[in-house]
């Protein structure tokens, strides 16, 4: 499992919770549950690294909690 900041909130447009995580570009889920979005980042950041390694791309090492908000 990544340890890596995941920032979910609701959209009213798509009607699903969007999952965004910001230290690897491009990476986002959604999902009609908090759960189920969280599942699917989840998915989605293990082939965001096996796409970066199989193309020989950096891959950011976990910053964890960012320090403001």
């Amino acid at each position: 499992m990544y340890k890596y900041e995941m920032i979910l909130y609701w959209s009213d447009v798509d009607n699903l919770f969007i999952v965004e995580v910001p230290e690897l570009p491009g990476c986002m889920a959604d999902g009609a549950s908090y759960s189920d979005a969280i599942k699917n980042a989840e998915i989605t950041i293990s082939e965001w690294i096996e796409t970066a390694r199989s193309l020989g791309r950096e891959i950011p090492e976990p910053k964890g909690r960012l320090m403001y908000a």
